[in-house]
């Protein structure tokens, strides 16, 4: 079993690049609590995102529920979200088992996790570093950040926003 952090090397560039989806987003990576990989260019090329680093043990993973919500309701309108899981704060489990049952059984998570690794500073992830470069870093667990078809962060949502903020469907509304 890898270790509760992913080292950024297990992030592997993807060789082939689809002309609509941008570089930071081509990367094989690894699924939490699972063998298989996930690259974002494949699922979501030329659809907008919602990006949100996450933990198991924070007093915001009651927003999994919500998260998966916005999931269920605007999934068949191209939105993906996707959830980094990640112990920048402290917040993360264990294990990535005990990381997928809280996902999973407790909230019962469908959408996309990825397995956890870093969010901010020097060991950022490549996703995560692009994100921070262009808008800010997570300053707690539970920051959520819409993404245009074109990879570009459009707006930024800090851990107190809630996923059934209206705020939030008015943003993710204007980029379906």
């Amino acid at each position: 079993m890898r270790n509760a952090i992913v080292s950024a090397l297990l992030f592997i560039p993807s060789v082939a690049l689809s002309a609509q989806c941008p570089a930071f987003l081509n990367y094989d990576l690894p699924r939490l609590h699972s063998d298989e990989t996930v690259n974002i260019c494949q699922q979501a090329s030329g659809k907008p995102l919602l990006i949100v680093n996450t933990a198991s043990h924070c007093g915001f993973t009651k927003q999994f529920e919500g998260l998966e919500d916005i999931h269920q309701t605007y999934k068949d309108r191209d939105l993906m979200v996707v959830g980094f899981a990640s112990n920048d704060f402290n917040q993360e489990a264990k294990t990535e088992e005990e990381a997928a049952k809280v996902c999973r059984e407790n909230f019962g998570v469908t959408f996309t996790m990825v397995a956890p690794s870093y969010v901010k500073g020097q060991r950022a992830n490549p996703v995560f570093r692009e994100i921070n470069r262009q808008s800010e870093e997570p300053s707690w667990n539970f920051n959520k950040y819409l993404i245009n078809a074109n990879g570009e962060v459009v707006k930024h949502f800090g851990s107190r926003v809630a996923p059934d903020d209206a705020s939030l469907h008015e943003a993710i509304e204007s980029m379906l």
